[in-house]
Formats: C-alpha cells, sequence, structure tokens
C-alpha cells in the first residue's frame, strides 16, 4: 500500500428474477481480508427501480483472505435475500 492508504475493491453483478445483486469486496484498512457487501435492486419494469436490500458490512466486517470468496458469500447474501426476503424493503 502507498501512503495514501490505497484500497482495492472489487465488483461483480447477477440478475436473479426481478433483482440485480451488485456485490463488492473492499480491501480492510490497516487489516488482513477483504470486506464482503452487497446491495439489491428492483428491476420490477412495473415499478420504478428501487433499493431493496443493502448491507456493506456483511458478516460483521468478517476479513475474507481472498477477493472471490467475499463476492461469493455477498453474492449468496444477495441471493438469500431475494429468495427469503428477509431484511427486504417494501
Amino acid at each position: 500500500m502507498s501512503t495514501a492508504e490505497e484500497r482495492t475493491m472489487h465488483f461483480a453483478e447477477i440478475d436473479t428474477g426481478d433483482y440485480r445483486i451488485y456485490a463488492g469486496a473492499i480491501e480492510r484498512p490497516r487489516q488482513f481480508g477483504y470486506v464482503a457487501a452487497v446491495v439489491v435492486m428492483s428491476t420490477d419494469q412495473a415499478i420504478a427501480k428501487r433499493e431493496a436490500f443493502r448491507d456493506e458490512n456483511l458478516a460483521g466486517g468478517y476479513g475474507w483472505a481472498t477477493p472471490a470468496e467475499a463476492l461469493r458469500f455477498a453474492i449468496n447474501a444477495g441471493k438469500e435475500a431475494v429468495m427469503c426476503r428477509i431484511g427486504m424493503r417494501a
């Protein structure tokens, strides 16, 4: 890392039914690993596009060893929110 404390971010997105899942893996500052984050957006054409779920600190900020692991966890959390409507906004 440079003196400016640059952090690496990795992103992935997938469509699940009427929702798009945006997953992120953000390198933790001054600590080991990557934090997983997820945003789920409704893509239903009948209503305006809106945020249905967001968690920027999945698993309590656990430091995943690789960005791929953090992204996989975030995508699965988004799928679970869609399938079970856990924490979804009306």
